[in-house]
């Protein structure tokens, strides 16, 4: 009897089972996915620079005579730098005259040469340069902060609504002042880790696009972005209420703000392995430090991005395992 009862309620309570996991696989994440929205901040290439094209004007044969340039001729009505102001001299003898257009053809000689060096060198300012056999480093830093840091938060909005992100020069500093509000948090700090790697030029390009990819799949979506000079912000109906914001105050401090520094620099960049506090400060000031010259491509990231908002801490162990408690 109580056989044929028990045989009789084992499939409902398996359809009840099934029912309960297909509604805890469909509304789990929807909760999850309102706390893993990411801001990005990036721009950059890897690409070696071009060779310079700056060449001077063709050389034409002048009415006057000679070879003119740069324009047709060092004097307005002659014909240039060319046979007829030098020829004249030499076939007269080698007086204070001669003397002098001997010097200012050893200068054009030499201007002519330098200017041609710099054409094959690729760097006409004479800065340092790179090629495809060039060692790059890849270098990644992330930190783990309690969600009371707030104010990173703004600051990092802030930076990615301001930025210049279309330059060597506006990604430096934006390297420099993500370094600095993470510097001014260190009360906050609770996990870190971080890692570099050396590469030729093409190789490093690849690694960096896939630290870029690995963390941008952790975001349920971008609600901020300023890559490349183009920013991206969701409608403030996406972000959380002024409501939910507050309730998130009033929550105990397990959990967590995280942000990413990936950085593609020229050279041998070295960072400390991050097990303290002040190991994170040094590496933090290290990378604050790369000059722009030096920097070929950033990614910034962060989550969540919404003021409010936070990563639980099944969320950090499961997103960022890597991390190690400081």
């Amino acid at each position: 009897m109580y056989k044929k009862l028990i045989s009789s309620i084992k499939p409902v309570l398996r359809s009840l089972l099934g029912v309960v996991l297909v509604l805890a696989l469909t509304l789990g994440p929807a909760g999850d996915a309102m706390a893993a929205r990411g801001g990005r901040i990036g721009g950059g290439s890897f690409r070696a620079p071009a060779p310079s094209r700056n060449y001077s004007a063709p050389r034409t044969y002048a009415p006057g005579g000679g070879y003119g340039g740069y324009g047709g001729g060092y004097y307005p009505g002659g014909g240039g730098f060319g046979f007829p102001f030098l020829l004249p001299v030499f076939g007269g003898g080698f007086g204070v005259g001669g003397l002098f257009s001997i010097l200012i053809f050893l200068a054009v000689a030499n201007f002519l040469v330098q200017s041609f060096r710099r054409v094959r060198g690729g760097d006409e300012l004479g800065g340092e340069t790179y090629t495809s056999d060039s060692t790059i480093s890849v270098a990644k830093l992330q930190v783990g902060l309690l969600s009371q840091a707030r104010e990173l938060q703004t600051d990092l909005n802030r930076i990615a609504q301001n930025a210049n992100t279309g330059s060597t020069t506006g990604l430096a500093e934006v390297l420099q002042e993500a370094s600095l509000a993470l510097l001014r948090h260190p009360e906050y700090w609770a996990y870190a880790g971080s890692g570099v790697q050396q590469a030729r030029l093409e190789s490093a390009e690849v690694q960096f696009n896939r630290l870029v990819l690995a963390e941008r799949s952790k975001f349920s979506g971008e609600t901020l972005s300023n890559v490349n000079n183009q920013l991206k912000q969701a409608p403030i109906a996406g972000q959380l209420s002024a409501a939910g914001g507050a309730l998130a105050d009033t929550q105990a401090p397990g959990e967590y703000i995280v942000v990413t520094l990936l950085v593609g620099a020229q050279g041998n960049l070295k960072l400390p392995k991050v097990n303290s506090p002040d190991e994170l400060r040094q590496a933090l000031q290290q990378l604050g430090g790369v000059s722009s010259d030096r920097l070929l491509a950033l990614e910034v990231l962060w989550t969540p991005q919404a003021e409010g908002d936070v990563l639980t801490s099944e969320d950090l162990l499961v997103e960022y395992p890597e991390l190690k408690l400081i």
